[in-house]
C-alpha cells in the first residue's frame, strides 16, 4: 500500500479557501480511494525545509514514500499510475488524458487564472489590459465549448484530467465568466457533483477552520 502524505498550508487567509491547490490531491486521492495523511507547513514562514521540497514556496506537493513531487499536474499524473480511476489504462486513453491535463494548465488556466484575479482585485475593465485578459479567456473557453459539449469527460472515463480542467474554471465560475458557455457550465457542474469534490472541499474548508480554532481566531 502506498504511504501518501500531502502538505499543505497550515492556514491560510479567508479568501483561497477552496481553492488552495491541495483541493486538486484530495479530490484524486478522494477518487481513488487510495490512503492518504495530510502534514502542514507555515504559511507566514517558508523555510529551507519547505522549499526543498517545493522550490517556489507554495503548496501544495505530496511524499510517496520516499518520492517527492510538486506542481499538481505532475503529482496528479503520478497518482494516475496507482490508480484506474484516475487514469485508462489503455495507450490511446492514457494518452487521450494526458494532453488534456496540460490543456487545463498550460492553454486555460493561463487564461482563466488572470481574468479571475482581477475580477477579484476589482481592476477597471474600461481598459486596453482588461480586454486583453476578457478576449483571451473568451476566445479560450469558445474553443473549449464545442469539446466539452460532446462528451461527458474529456478521456472517456472520468481522469485526472477532469479534476484539473474543472478546477482551473472554477475560478472564473466564480465571477460568472462560463455565463455564455453552458456546455463548460454544465461540465463544471457534473465534476462538482461527484462526492469525491464534497469531500475533498469539506476536507480543505475544515483543515483551515481548525487553524483559525488554534489561532484564536
Amino acid at each position: 500500500m502506498a504511504d501518501l502524505t500531502l502538505t499543505t498550508f497550515n492556514w491560510v487567509p479567508d479568501a483561497p479557501r477552496g481553492f488552495v491547490r491541495d483541493l486538486r490531491v484530495r479530490w484524486a486521492l478522494e477518487e481513488a480511494g487510495l490512503p492518504y495523511h495530510v502534514a502542514s507547513v507555515p504559511f507566514e514562514d517558508r523555510g529551507p525545509a519547505h522549499i526543498a521540497h517545493q522550490p517556489f514556496g507554495q503548496v501544495p506537493w505530496l511524499t510517496d514514500g520516499d518520492i517527492s513531487i510538486f506542481e499538481t499536474g505532475a503529482i496528479l499524473l503520478h497518482l494516475g499510475g496507482l490508480s484506474e480511476k484516475l487514469m485508462p489504462t489503455d495507450p490511446r486513453g492514457r494518452t487521450e488524458a494526458t494532453k488534456w491535463v496540460f490543456a487545463a494548465l498550460n492553454s486555460v488556466e493561463m487564461a482563466s487564472l488572470p481574468w479571475a484575479m482581477s475580477q477579484f482585485m476589482g481592476h477597471p475593465t474600461d481598459t486596453p489590459a482588461w480586454k486583453f485578459v476578457d478576449d483571451f479567456l473568451k476566445l479560450r473557453l469558445k474553443h473549449l465549448e464545442p469539446v466539452l459539449g460532446s462528451r461527458e469527460w474529456l478521456a472517456g472515463s472520468f481522469s485526472v484530467a477532469d479534476i484539473l480542467m474543472a478546477d482551473v474554471l472554477r475560478p472564473a465560475d466564480g465571477f460568472d465568466g462560463l455565463m455564455d458557455h453552458p456546455a463548460c457550465r454544465a461540465y463544471l457542474a457534473r465534476a462538482t457533483a461527484r462526492p469525491a469534490f464534497a469531500k475533498a472541499h469539506a476536507d480543505q474548508m475544515a483543515h483551515f477552520a481548525m487553524a483559525d480554532a488554534r489561532r484564536g481566531a
